[in-house]
């Protein structure tokens, strides 16, 4: 079932908001509190969460605070990366939350964390265990990331590409499956952590992983889920039908559902990063995909 969604994916990362555009998130505070208000009017039980931050910047949130967003929400997410990606170490963990903690009274779910095996196998396993040994007990959600490696001819989500370099390739190896579906060293001890560990996948378009995932979730343990629809898939033939398996599969799951990604008719650039011309239609797309989903 569902028992929230998150208003977009990283606002305040440049691989998934065009902050080039709105450079203050007026356009995003603003998007946030109307389709949190949608979502609240076709269902007010659930959890209206804000996009999972990365970095994780606590003058974003008192920005967001200050244009009265966090007042439309009533949770906020963060992400982390640190063996891969951010500039502190994984000790830090609590001292990141705590910063957050400062600028806000709402509960902080970390909706994404995870370790690559870009250099291996044997990172992701001690990430694991030293991320679950500082995280559980200190967020209601933790959505490890992810399930599935990236496969290799699929890009990923991010605006540069391989110009970024060795941190481009690492999205390839987040999972605790590889492409082809067999363990990595780290899938042995994750049954030691759940239910209290959820899994943050996203699934692409039409994806062949999907029935096998819910397998795997079932064999694991897992009874919390991250994913998200994609606004810009919707425009997309049988879009809809697609939809209706992905979530039907995941029904037996406690499911944060994300909304997110511009169509390219949508944004004021054409862009999936780009701020909508209308926030009134990301709001309408949430408002729709709560009412079908989320009853």
């Amino acid at each position: 079932m569902i028992e929230a969604v998150m208003f977009w994916n990283e606002p305040n990362n440049l691989s998934h908001w065009d902050f080039e555009i709105d450079p203050d998130w007026k356009i995003y505070g603003e998007m946030v509190k109307c389709a949190a208000q949608a979502v609240a009017a076709e269902n007010p039980k659930l959890a209206r969460v804000l996009g999972g931050i990365s970095p994780i910047d606590p003058q974003f949130i008192a920005n967001l605070r200050d244009q009265g967003v966090l007042a439309e929400l009533d949770v906020v997410a963060v992400h982390g990366f640190p063996l891969d990606w951010n500039h502190w170490t994984i000790h830090e963990w609590p001292a990141k939350l705590a910063e957050i903690q400062a600028v806000t009274q709402l509960p902080i779910w970390v909706s994404e964390v995870g370790v690559s095996t870009f250099g291996a196998e044997e990172v992701q396993e001690f990430g694991l265990r030293r991320t679950a040994e500082l995280l559980i007990g200190k967020s209601e959600r933790i959505h490890w990331y992810s399930l599935y490696d990236l496969p290799r001819a699929w890009p990923a989500t991010t605006r540069h590409r391989e110009a970024e370099g060795s941190a481009y390739y690492r999205h390839f190896y987040m999972g605790l499956l590889r492409e082809d579906g067999t363990p990595k060293l780290a899938l042995k001890q994750f049954t030691d952590y759940t239910p209290e560990l959820g899994i943050c996948q996203w699934f692409h378009f039409q994806d062949p992983r999907l029935d096998d995932a819910v397998k795997w979730l079932r064999k694991l343990g897992v009874t919390r889920v991250r994913t998200g629809l994609s606004w810009a898939d919707s425009l997309r033939p049988h879009a809809l039908e697609w939809f209706d398996r992905q979530m039907k599969a995941l029904d037996d799951f406690d499911v944060t559902l994300t909304f997110c990604f511009t169509p390219e008719s949508a944004g004021i650039h054409p862009h999936h990063t780009s701020p909508p011309k209308n926030i009134e239609e990301f709001a309408e797309f949430s408002a729709e995909m709560t009412k079908r989903y989320g009853q």
